[in-house]
Order: structure tokens, then sequence, then C-alpha cells
């Protein structure tokens, strides 16, 4: 062997080191605790360490009615001055009313400065000028934190809306408002508060019944392997009484038709024609005609007729398929560590999910904060335009826009790193397609080097060789990492094609141009086919470059040609593959699922006592089931690759032997006989 696609090899570890740089470079402009933290209007982070705001956790809004619903707060900047606070307001207060009776009353005084601006100690100030300034909000009302933000107290009492049972509040401005004027604030935040609570009882599921969940797993994980073992016994059972079950079903549906097409003989109006009666929403209708159960009778004839055919011309090819399935059960049985690589490829891409999440979090936290002006009046000029907080006061815009104030926006820059940071995120995103298909593609080429090297050694299996699937990894890192980073790249950029395009169809998802959503439509159908098409390839490429070593377009054409002059057997095998596994998944999650359903609804006598008291049973049920079918999926993935690595060395086989002393067959026994062609030439001892 030799190293294959070094150009590719280069430029690959060149990407990674870049990709390593650019982490490095987000790391040191990104601070994710802008996203942890909320911001107030002045820049500085809620609750952050060692700061002014240490022991002020919350964002306070001044005033709630601006913000139009709870994804605005979150995601947006409401048009309200906010702060930083330590507790949210507990009860309804106005300024006009805390400032009229700030002399007799001052803890009332004191508790509502709290929520006025830092500093700001001057009740003696005209409350025109006050609330024009934001130095105070015009009211409080009572409130609760969610997302370290102080969010209205709503509740329902009665079917009414209300907060601190009251269904209304003075706005402090002169006016007694109804709590339903925050309505649409209402709705989103009883919304996400109810989430917040199913979320909080099924975490506590999980904390009670995770050890039960695993139990459930590891029995899945058993299930996988003996179904595994037993298909070398019953694959071929398996299938056929499914294709006899399906004929039967077949032509059980054949008779009912002709029953009910004679049993409609003769009745008033069951001699019409469906073009007679025209559309019709009640489908009924259409089962009392005669020519309606005259088609169904001849669609599942032609259905019939067709099935039998197929078993007729290609008993052969269904023969080899399932003796390829045994096949494969028992290299496994001599290759066991096989159906534990999936572990390393699901934490090599655990490292990359890992990695993009990070790097695309301190990407997206990058900047500086950027301050616009925030006018109460409409007509103001210098609305939303950036300021410099530091000199604001001394410009010409608080004088033209009374009560304008600079207030922190968003962060952002205008360096030049700053302005390609939306291509640094498009590079982070194609780099993580990258290396994922990368351990994907390593993964194939691991097994289909370990399943090779089984089905060519010429007496099994003592002629396998020691540790093949650790060999075969060796060998796939020191000669292939290019042919393999090639074949990522391809899919890779495809799979970046059709994120783009997922996001425009979002983004004119409103549009009204027919012609551009029609476009977008076929260009999204065309490359999901294409990537569909370039995965079969690549999988079919990986296994010829663990059999031959050859560089990636080499062995892809000679995967492609191959499978071509085989395209009826690449059929059946694939039809008949997917059906087994496909009934294992369902068997072994179906197996576990009701198990884990009478054993936490208490329906198992022996162990009614160690069932942990739940908020919702189907948590980890559901865990469990949805758990099964993907550890079957990672065993019977193994699966997969072994029968396809073995059906690629099969057809090589043939073409390459004849079965004659010079050039004997490599292939089991079994697949001999049914080949029905010369004699298995004697093994040499």
């Amino acid at each position: 062997r030799r190293c294959t696609d070094i150009i590719c090899c280069v430029i690959f570890i060149v990407v990674i080191l870049g990709y390593i740089a650019l982490g490095v470079v987000a790391w040191v402009h990104g601070d994710p605790r802008k996203v942890i933290y909320p911001t107030d209007s002045y820049g500085q982070f809620c609750g952050q360490r060692d700061a002014l705001n240490e022991n002020k956790t919350i964002l306070f809004y001044f005033n709630i009615l601006k913000c139009a619903s709870p994804v605005v707060l979150i995601n947006l900047q409401c048009p309200t001055t906010q702060l930083c606070v330590s507790k949210c307001p507990d009860r309804f207060a106005t300024y006009i009313d805390v400032q009229a009776s700030y002399r007799y009353r001052p803890d009332q005084w004191n508790y509502f400065r709290q929520f006025c601006k830092p500093g700001f100690n001057n009740p003696r100030k005209s409350v025109a000028q006050v609330l024009r300034d934001e130095d105070c909000p015009s009211m409080i009302i009572p409130s609760r934190p969610f997302l370290k933000r102080c969010f209205p107290d709503f509740s329902t009492k009665n079917g009414v809306l209300t907060v601190a049972n009251q269904t209304t509040f003075k706005d402090g401005r002169g006016k007694t408002r109804n709590v339903t004027d925050l309505r649409e604030a209402a709705n989103g935040i009883n919304n996400v508060l109810d989430a917040r609570s199913v979320g909080m009882k099924i975490f506590e599921d999980y904390a009670i019944s995770w050890y039960w969940i695993l139990i459930g797993l590891f029995i899945a994980m058993m299930m996988s392997l003996l179904f595994l073992v037993l298909l070398r016994f019953t694959a071929g059972v398996l299938f056929w009484i499914f294709i006899f079950g399906v004929i039967g079903i077949i032509g059980y549906g054949i008779w009912h038709c002709y029953w009910e097409y004679d049993h409609l003989k003769g009745i008033p109006g069951s001699d019409l024609t469906v073009y007679d009666i025209g559309f019709q929403t009640d489908f009924k209708v259409y089962l009392q005609l005669r020519q309606t159960w005259l088609a169904f009778m001849v669609i599942l004839c032609g259905v019939e007729v067709i099935i039998i055919l197929m078993l007729i011309f290609l008993r052969n090819r269904i023969r080899i398929a399932i003796a390829l399935l045994k096949e494969g059960s028992r290299a496994i049985g001599y290759i066991m560590s096989t159906l534990f690589y999936p572990i390393i490829t699901f934490l090599l891409i655990a490292i990359c999910i890992s990695y993009w999440a990070v790097t695309a979090v301190f990407l997206a936290t990058s900047g500086e904060p950027v301050y616009k002006v925030m006018a109460n009046q409409t007509l103001c000029k210098y609305a939303n335009l950036t300021c410099d907080p530091e000199t604001f006061n001394t410009t010409n815009v608080t004088k033209l826009c009374p009560g304008a104030q600079c207030t922190f926006a968003f962060y952002g820059g205008e360096s030049l790193y700053h302005k390609y940071i939306f291509i640094f995120q498009l590079a982070n995103a194609f780099v993580f397609l990258w290396l994922v298909n990368f351990a994907i593609a390593l993964g194939q080429c691991t097994l289909a080097g370990a399943f090779a090297s089984y089905y060519w050694a010429y007496r099994k299996p003592a002629d396998i060789p020691l540790w093949p699937l650790f060999s075969s990894f060796g060998r796939a890192i020191r000669y292939h990492t290019g042919s393999l980073a090639f074949g990522a790249l391809i899919l890779a950029v495809v799979q970046l094609i059709r994120v783009i395009l997922e996001y425009l169809d979002h983004k004119l998802k409103g549009t009204q141009n027919s012609f551009t959503r029609f476009l977008l439509c076929c260009l999204k159908c065309c490359f999901w086919c294409l990537e569909k098409f370039l995965k079969f390839i690549n999988r079919n490429a990986y296994i010829m470059i663990a059999i031959y070593g050859k560089n990636f377009c080499a062995s892809a054409k000679e995967a492609f040609f191959l499978l071509m002059r085989n395209v009826v057997r690449v059929a059946v095998l694939d039809k008949v593959t997917d059906f087994l596994l496909f009934l294992g998944k369902i068997l072994v999650a179906g197996g576990v699922g009701v198990l884990a359903f009478f054993f936490f609804t208490q329906r198992i006598p022996v162990f009614a006592q160690e069932v942990p008291m739940l908020n919702y049973y189907w948590v980890p049920l559901l865990t469990v089931i949805i758990g099964s079918y993907l550890v079957a999926h990672g065993f019977f993935s193994v699966y997969a690759m072994c029968v396809d690595t073995l059906f690629l060395c099969f057809c090589e086989d043939l073409e390459r032997n004849d079965g004659s002393t010079a050039k004997p067959y490599f292939m089991s026994a079994s697949l001999h006989r049914i080949l029905g062609k010369k004699k298995l030439s004697p093994k040499k001892a």
C-alpha cells in the first residue's frame, strides 16, 4: 500500500489547523457571558462576578407594555430602559403616588427607588421630567423572574386573567388600565411558564429513573446481539415467511374485492361509473360502486403477479442475498470487536459537534457593545442611529429630541474581523460537516477493511489476521486519510448547499413569488437526491479503498461499474437487507418498549415495589424506546456494512476467479453451492 490523495490530505490537515486557529480567535474575541447574562441599557452584564451588578442578577423593564412578547424580550431589544436589579417588584406602585407620599412614607420611596436609574434620589424632580428622562419607571407591577428577566406575575382566577389577584392597575400616567392590555405578553409567557413546569417534572423523572433507563438500553443491546447471531440461522425463514405472508394478504384482498363486486350485482346505482357520480368528499360513496371494487381487484392482481414473477425469476439472487446475510452474521461472530466500533464514531462526532457549537457561540458573541439613540418621539430623526454614551449629552440630540437616550442595542463592531463574522460562521459550519463526514467515512473504511480480511481469508477463520479491526483502522489513518477526506469534502459541499437552500426557503416563505418557491423546491429535491447518490457511491468507494488501497476516484469508479454489472443483485440484496434490519430494529425497540411499559405502569407484580414514582411514565418509556432503536441501529449499521463489504468482495471474487485450482473462489461453500458452478477447489491444509 501507499498513501493516496496526498494533496487532499495536506489540504485537510491545513484546514483542521485553520479551524483550530478560528476557534482560538473566536475564543479571544467572543464572550459567552453575553448569552448567559442579560445586558442592561448601559451594556453591563447582570450578575457578573466582580462587577458593579454582581448582586443584581435580574433584568427589569421600565415599561413592559412596550414589549410585544417574551420572544422580543429575549432575542431583541425592547424600546424601554432596562436595568439590572436584585429582585423583581412584588407590589403595585406608581411614581406619582410614591412621589406624593415620600415625605411621610419614606419606606415606599426607598423601595421604589431601587428600580430607578443608579444614583437617582431626587423625589422633588417633576414627574414630567422624570418620565421624560426615564429616571424611574412610571409604574411597577408584581413580577417574577424567568430567564433572568422580570415578567408580570400572571395568573388566572375563575377564568379571568389577573396580576396579583387584580384585574386593573394604574399605568403611572393618570390612567387605570385592564390587565388584558398585557394579553399578548401574557399568552406567550404563560405558555413558556407551563413549558418550564413540564420541563422541571421531566427532569425529575429522569433523575429518579435513569438507572432503569440504562437497564432497558442494556437489554436492547443484548437483544440486538442475539438478533444478529440468530440471523445466521433464521434470515431465510424470516424473509420467506414475510414474502408468503404478503402474497397471502394480497390474495385475500383479491378474494374480498371479488366478493364485494359480486355482492353489489343487481343493487340499484351500483353499476354507475366514477365518471357518472363525479368528485365526492365522502369516500364511502365510491365503495357502493362495482367499478371501484373491480379496479381494486385488477390492481391487486397486478401486484400479486409481479411479486410472483419476481420470486420466480429472482429466486437465485434472493438465495444469494440470504446467504450473504448469513455470512455476515458469521463474519461478525469471528470479529466481535466490530460491534463496538460505532462508539468510536459516536465519540468523534460528539467532539466535532461540541467544538462547532462552542466556536459558533464565541463567534456569535464577538464584538463590542453598540449603542443607539432611543427616543420617545416617533418623529425624531436621530432614532435608531448609533451613538456614544460618553459624549451623547454634549450633542444636540437631547435638545432636538427631548427625552432621547443613548442605550445599549446589541454587540457588533466595524473592524475587519466583525465584518466577516458571517463568513466565519459559514466556514465553521462547512468544516464541521467535513469533519463529521470524515468520521463516518473512517468508520466505514475501518469496518470494510476488517470484514474484507475475513472474506479474503482462504481458510476461515485460521487465515483471518490478528486484530483485524485495529489493523484496518491503522491502514485507513496511515494510507487513506486523503481519500477519506476527499469523499467527505464532496459530501460536505453538497450538504452545505442544502443548508443554504433551507435557509433561503425559510426566509422566502412569506413571498408570493410562486416561481421562486417552485425553483427552490426543485433545487432542494435535486440536491437531496444528489446527496443520497453520493452517500451510496462514497460508501462503496471506501470499501474498495479498504480492499485494494487505491485513491478515491479510482475506487469510486471501480465500485460504481462493479455494482452496475451486478445491478439486479444489488437491488435484491439492498431490499432484503433493509427489510430484515428494519424488522430487527422494530423487534428490539418494540420488545423493550413493551417490557418498559409494563414495568413503569406497575403491571409486573414482581417489580411493582421497585417502580419509581413518576410525574409522566411516558418520559422514561419514550427514552427507552428511542434509545433502544438507536442502539439497535448502531449494531445493525455494522451488520449492513458487513453485508455490503461481503457483497462487493463476492462480486470481485466471481469476476477474478473461476473456481479452478489456479484461481479458486474465496467465497464460502454455501454461496458456491447456490451458484451451482464448478466444484469448489479443496482448500489447502
